[in-house]
């Protein structure tokens, strides 16, 4: 029985792992695609999206399974809880990722340049998600506090991007409309950022039992 418990948490971290890389594959893909202009990349993240929600349902019959036949106790209790709660970030993530290629698929982010900050951003977003679901698996409180500090980054990228393209607009700069697409693709990416932040939260809770609302308390 406790072989079996085992092999079914092993099996947690292999699925968390694998729907972490989609999602990270899934940012990145959107980024490339925003770059190169090129629409069957953004239909590829798009499909790729319908992939990260059937994994959010089977890693979430995974972990019923668990709480349900084998009744976990302390640390394992703490680490399936927090995996529901991760998968449902995930999956936000992959939504957001959907939602940028939606807007690149649209035709007007095809024609001329965007602004590289945004690349930049989508890999600093990226890297988060792959850094929060690593400390899960590793149990490593500090890589998640890493991550956590992070958003900090992704945040002044936003505000960055956001007043330069503002500042374009009001000086009659280029596509007005194009410059407000790459501000809500911007706003995406910050919305990412602000999940992996969930995600290494949920890790700090599945190692320390406290999640950081509870300390702000």
């Amino acid at each position: 029985m406790r072989d079996q418990y085992e092999k079914q948490l092993k099996q947690l971290k292999e699925e968390l792992v694998r729907m972490g890389e989609l999602c990270e594959k899934a940012i990145g893909e959107a980024a490339k695609a925003l770059d190169e202009g090129n629409l069957k990349r953004a239909k590829e993240v798009m499909e790729a999206d319908g992939e990260i929600d059937r994994m959010e349902k089977d890693i979430e019959s995974l972990c019923l399974k668990l709480l349900l036949q084998q009744q976990p106790v302390a640390g394992d209790l703490r680490q399936i809880s927090a995996a529901l709660k991760m998968i449902t970030d995930m999956e936000r993530i992959g939504d957001q990722a959907a939602d940028i290629a939606e807007i690149i698929q649209s035709g007007k982010m095809t024609e001329g340049k965007v602004l590289a900050e945004i690349g930049k951003m989508a890999r600093s977003a990226a890297g988060m998600v792959n850094q929060s679901v690593s400390a899960y698996v590793k149990g490593d409180r500090e890589l998640a506090k890493r991550v956590i500090a992070e958003d900090d980054i992704v945040d002044r990228f936003f505000d960055q991007i956001k007043d330069e393209l503002i500042s374009s607009i009001a000086a009659g700069r280029g596509d007005g409309s194009r410059a407000i697409d790459q501000i809500m693709i911007a706003k995406y990416l910050e919305r990412i950022g602000d999940h992996a932040t969930n995600i290494a939260e949920w890790v700090e809770y599945s190692i320390t039992g406290i999640h950081q609302s509870e300390e702000l308390l």
